[in-house]
């Protein structure tokens, strides 16, 4: 499949899932109301699509790749979020789980499409 925009990118596509994944559970009565939490989640998991999005429009394979990197990052945050999540019982068990293996495939999809990018760059 050829890439033409943004949404063709699968991690792009999964990390969509996950911020609707991630906003959902910010609606239950006990993170609503923790806002720093909340807001802190919720940039990060929109971060991971947004840098996508900005690296692929960027033009430049170095620079997608960077953004690329941005993005894995910021589905590192997510995940250590979902831990303090879990830890101070905002989410149960079988939620963190989904989420954690949502945003594990996020992480190894974008990491995938990082490798391919610095094989194909450096032919």
């Amino acid at each position: 499949m050829k890439i033409e925009t943004f949404t063709d990118i699968e991690a792009w596509k999964k990390a969509r899932l996950l911020v609707s994944e991630i906003y959902a559970i910010c609606q239950s009565q006990s993170i609503k109301h923790d806002y720093g939490f909340r807001d802190q989640i919720q940039r990060a998991s929109v971060s991971i699509m947004s840098n996508i999005a900005e690296g692929f429009d960027s033009g430049s394979p170095s620079t997608f790749i960077l953004f690329l990197n941005y993005s894995y990052r910021s589905a590192s945050e997510v995940q250590s979020l979902l831990y303090v999540a879990l830890d101070v019982k905002y989410i149960d068990e079988p939620t963190f789980n989904n989420l954690m293996s949502q945003t594990s495939l996020t992480k190894k999809l974008i990491g995938g499409f990082i490798r391919y990018l610095k094989s194909t760059k450096a032919k």
